[in-house]
């Protein structure tokens, strides 16, 4: 592919761009696929990474393959550093989101009385782990009020920070909308504060520009599976390096620290203190393949697309009568929730889905502060990406049109 990473914001993607993305994406011959938040489609580029070195551990055994790709998996680290703006030193590559997020929360040596701040939008197992420390160490969970938008409000934050917090934690792009949290106005804030600051971009990275440097994060968590289109089991998590020996990795082993006498350990000095040594490096090999693939589109051009074409899903399912489009925020992305009057989620999915068409559904227990704020019990999922078209999201409110 030829190399576009420099493209401007907003660069559009001509007719046979979408065409060679399709190209490079089988499953768009069998499937309408709007559940791109759940699982992207892979490109062929993925998979053919992901089997060959599959075939290899086949024909070689697992260790003289990884042996033999050991450059391949080490420009991984490179490849994700491009794509978060930061050093391959700051790069750990784990099992998936999770993972990333539970290394970095647990590694938090939590004091009684430290405080958590975090969003309205915050993603469930988060907060069940803030539920947790909260047990363990006596920590204060506080949930900062969203503004007029629906988004965190950065003035009710900048008010709620003081000596005790210990860090902001923040999902960038919720599970059940389209909202875009102000991340980068949340890092000023948690810089002025001296706290530190998480952020889930599961559901952002690979359809926004993410960059850590300008958000001022000091640790990061995200997937492969989800807009990246890398294969599952995989995730990354960024640590910046100023930060690293104020953590404790809640795990260690032979390959986060080494043994140097029968009663010390040194833990690796970057940010791969939070792997383990085994991993699935098929499974690397694909998400290294996808974040090129990603690389090579340029993220601002996914998103500018991505967002057109969430705004148009939207204004079609607006104009179907009882459908209630539920997305908050200034600004929104890929992401499209929405209601229809009378008609439970599961129904509608399973209508849509007798016509090829994929989506999702959200329930409460994913966001249960923003869901039971806005009195909501579920709702239907749509998320586009770049190989998506108009006719496909026609095709949806069509299908939608007829469950009501």
């Amino acid at each position: 592919m030829e190399d576009i990473r420099q493209a401007g914001p907003g660069g559009g993607f001509s007719s046979d761009e979408v065409a060679r993305a399709r190209a490079d994406t089988p499953g768009c011959a069998k499937v309408i696929h709007f559940n791109n938040a759940g699982a992207a489609l892979m490109p062929r580029q993925v998979v053919d990474a992901a089997v060959r070195h599959l075939r290899l551990e086949a024909d070689m055994g697992g260790y003289e393959a990884a042996a033999h790709a050991a450059g391949s998996i080490e420009s991984l680290y490179d490849s994700a550093a491009c794509l978060l703006g930061c050093d391959r030193e700051e790069i750990a590559v784990v099992d998936n989101a999770t993972r990333a997020w539970d290394m970095a929360f647990y590694g938090i040596p939590f004091r009684p009385g430290d405080r958590v701040l975090t969003s309205m939008a915050e993603y469930g197992s988060n907060f069940i782990a803030y539920l947790q420390v909260a047990e363990r160490h006596g920590v204060r969970v506080d949930v900062v009020p969203n503004d007029e938008h629906g988004q965190i409000s950065v003035d009710a934050l900048r008010a709620a920070v003081d000596e005790r917090v210990r860090v902001i934690s923040l999902t960038h792009v919720p599970t059940n909308g389209g909202l875009v949290n102000p991340a980068a106005e949340v890092g000023k804030i948690a810089r002025e504060a001296g706290a530190l600051y998480l952020l889930d971009a599961c559901q952002s990275v690979g359809q926004l520009p993410v960059d850590v440097r300008e958000i001022g994060c000091d640790l990061l968590s995200t997937t492969g599976r989800k807009y990246l289109r890398g294969p599952r089991g995989t995730g990354l998590l960024y640590v910046r390096r100023e930060i690293l020996d104020r953590l404790v990795p809640p795990v260690l082993d032979l390959h986060a620290a080494t043994w140097t006498a029968r009663d010390r350990y040194e833990m690796r000095p970057d940010a791969r203190r939070f792997e383990t040594w085994e991993a699935n490096y098929a499974a690397q090999l694909g998400l290294g393949a996808a974040i090129e693939h990603a690389l090579d589109w340029g993220l601002q051009r996914i998103g500018a697309r991505v967002a057109r074409l969430a705004e148009t899903l939207r204004e079609q399912l607006a104009e179907i009568p009882g459908v209630r489009v539920r997305d908050l925020g200034v600004r929104r992305c890929g992401i499209t929730t929405f209601t229809l009057d009378g008609v439970a989620a599961d129904r509608v999915r399973s209508a849509v889905a007798a016509q090829g068409i994929n989506v999702s559904v959200s329930r409460t227990a994913s966001t249960r502060l923003d869901m039971d704020d806005r009195a909501l019990a579920e709702v239907v999922r749509a998320s586009v990406h770049y190989y998506n078209t108009e006719e496909e999201i026609a095709a949806v409110a069509r299908a939608v049109r007829t469950c009501a």
